[in-house]
């Protein structure tokens, strides 16, 4: 594959696309692929796609939910394995915090694969996060 990387703020990217770059990254094990209208409804509802693109092909792509003033979700950063380690993450991460305010946070949550990756490009870790899973509800 080409290194020559074409990043860019998009509005669209198809579904195929999405789940063929989930899928090339390794990320697709974590992400509910076979429910095609969450994924749609992923792609629909994400404020703020930076994506890397070599000879049209979508190679990676960064999905952020935000308000692009306080709080940015990076939801999911997703690099074909032939170009992790090659940078394509980090300036998918670099573009998506350029689009933000200047007050504004990237928050994450890390892939187990992926923790070791984070702290490298200056995220810091935050012991204090919460989840609160499908299902569960607040309790009383």
């Amino acid at each position: 594959m080409s290194h020559e990387i074409s990043y860019a703020q998009e509005e669209r990217v198809t579904r195929a696309e999405f789940l063929a770059v989930l899928e090339a990254s390794g990320l697709a094990a974590r992400r509910p692929v076979d429910d095609l209208a969450c994924i749609d409804g992923m792609l629909a509802n994400a404020n703020l796609v930076v994506t890397a693109r070599a000879a049209g092909k979508l190679v990676g792509i960064a999905r952020t939910l935000t308000d692009f003033v306080y709080a940015a979700y990076l939801s999911d950063l997703a690099v074909d394995r032939s170009l992790q380690r090659s940078g394509v993450g980090k300036e998918l991460v670099r573009r998506t915090q350029a689009a933000l305010g200047p007050r504004c946070s990237l928050i994450l949550l890390a892939a187990p694969q992926a923790v070791d990756y984070y702290p490298r490009i200056g995220f810091e870790h935050h012991p204090q996060a919460w989840v609160l899973r499908p299902g569960i509800r607040v309790s009383d």
